[in-house]
């Protein structure tokens, strides 16, 4: 084979294997589907988009998801909270547009991040861009949740909703209300 042929060969043989591993990281077949969760809630259009691991048989809390450490919850991006409003989540003001959400889960207490960053990815976490953090309520769930769900619930009984996230046998969430 001819030096140029053979350079030629390999540049479409590395070209083909590359093409290959963007689509299994970009849009191709995830071990992690990506979806999103979306509600209107007074006036404001919410949308959480994330990946959504499975347990998988693993010890997610305190295990795969170390206590102590900051955490996306998703996989491959960062898990994004968009509204056309602002929102107020406990004490914390949240503008509209996307941002990207994090959590600090310990054994005991969870914490919400909300970053200023309105994309970005799952394993990096962008402290310095902190809009703020609040904590969320957090419960034991009698059964597994196999596959991490998010879910945004509108009050029955008045205005606002809640944001909810399970995975495993924990269940957190935090109340929110709708700005103008």
């Amino acid at each position: 084979m001819r030096p140029a042929l053979a350079v030629l060969a390999a540049v479409v043989v590395v070209g083909f294997v590359g093409i290959g591993l963007t689509a299994g990281q970009f849009g191709g077949a995830r071990r992690s589907p990506h979806e999103s969760v979306s509600a209107k809630v007074d006036g404001a259009d919410i949308t959480i988009e994330y990946g959504r691991p499975y347990m998988r048989g693993r010890t997610i809390f305190g295990g795969l998801v170390p206590y102590q450490i900051v955490w996306c919850p998703g996989a491959d991006a960062a898990t994004t909270l968009d509204s056309t409003r602002p929102l107020q989540l406990g004490h914390l003001a949240v503008p509209p547009g996307p941002h990207t959400i994090w959590i600090l889960p310990t054994p005991d207490t969870w914490t919400l991040i909300v970053s200023k960053e309105p994309s970005g990815f799952h394993t990096y976490y962008p402290r310095s861009s902190d809009l703020g953090r609040i904590e969320f309520h957090k419960r034991a769930l009698t059964e597994p949740v196999e596959q991490l769900t998010f879910a945004i619930t509108k009050n029955p009984a008045g205005k606002g909703g809640t944001i909810a996230m399970t995975w495993e046998k924990t269940e957190v969430s935090v109340p929110f209300t709708v700005g103008q």
